[in-house]
């Protein structure tokens, strides 16, 4: 057998879940005296999957604690088997797994634990997003007419966006604490809550409807400043510019948008 053909039959056995030790495998592999061939391509497969298993347990410690060891066991073996490790790097072993939850359990069990999931993924991509300078205080301290007129904003590369329909975010916060995790209930209405990273530090805050609506006009409809102002005009009267002058500051603040110049706004504007 080839090398690269040996290769491929070992990870194979390894990404299976019988532990049985394939022939194919077998009949290339010499043994010990204090451990047969056999005997030793198990160890390996054991100790494969349970450091899988260690690394959605870390992932996902929200989820592990409020379904328990048995429970998350069984989700994550069918997960594996479902999507077996497809990067170099186990950073991106749970990747699927909120749209897998989707598939394998029924409602409304599949949609509390695929927000939970989506909760915890969020905060590994924005500990491991792209560095990028954000807008800051200091910068807008030195605007002047035309800069607060034609300013546009994205979200930092950091953000994660996510709507919940159940209070998943106290389980998150009872599970972080070690506390009885209560049980999950519907939202009155959508919650938007936001992930990103400040320095070292993931980070997350939830936003009223209003705030989440002026914070979409101006990195998804790519409104300047000026013009969501003038948005605001009918719902908030003359006070708009303070609310969203008090909005703005607090995006600043928290870090979670880049200033875009006039030339890269026109440039990504939606097709119609």
């Amino acid at each position: 057998m080839r090398l690269i053909a040996l290769q491929q039959a070992f990870e194979r056995y390894l990404q299976g879940g019988d532990s049985t030790a394939p022939t194919e495998l077998l009949q290339h592999l010499r043994g010990s005296k204090a451990l047969s061939a056999e005997d030793g391509l198990q160890v390996y497969h054991h100790a494969y999957r349970a450091r899988l298993l260690s690394v959605l347990r870390e992932d996902f410690p929200a989820i592990y604690y409020w379904l328990g060891t048995e429970a998350f066991d069984q989700l994550a073996q069918a997960y594996l088997a479902a999507w077996p490790p497809r990067h170099f790097s186990l950073r991106w072993l749970g990747e699927k797994l909120p749209e897998f939850i989707s598939e394998f359990l029924d409602e409304p069990q599949a949609s509390q634990l695929r927000e939970l999931a989506a909760l915890e993924w969020a905060f590994t991509l924005a500990f491991d997003a792209a560095d990028e300078v954000s807008l800051s205080l200091q910068d807008i301290a030195a605007f002047g007419p035309q800069d607060w007129t034609d300013l546009s904003v994205r979200l930092h590369p950091s953000v994660c966006w996510l709507t919940f329909n159940f209070n998943t975010l106290d389980i998150w916060k009872a599970a972080k604490a070690d506390a009885t995790v209560p049980p999950g209930l519907p939202l009155e209405h959508p919650m938007t809550c936001l992930v990103w990273r400040d320095a070292l530090i993931s980070q997350y805050r939830t936003l009223d409807p209003l705030e989440a609506a002026a914070l979409q006009l101006m990195v998804r409809e790519q409104l300047t400043f000026a013009d969501l102002c003038l948005s605001l005009l009918e719902s908030n009267g003359d006070e708009a510019p303070a609310q969203a002058a008090s909005w703005l500051k607090q995006w600043v603040v928290d870090g979670i948008v880049v200033r875009v110049s006039r030339h890269q706004a026109i440039a990504e504007e939606p097709a119609p």
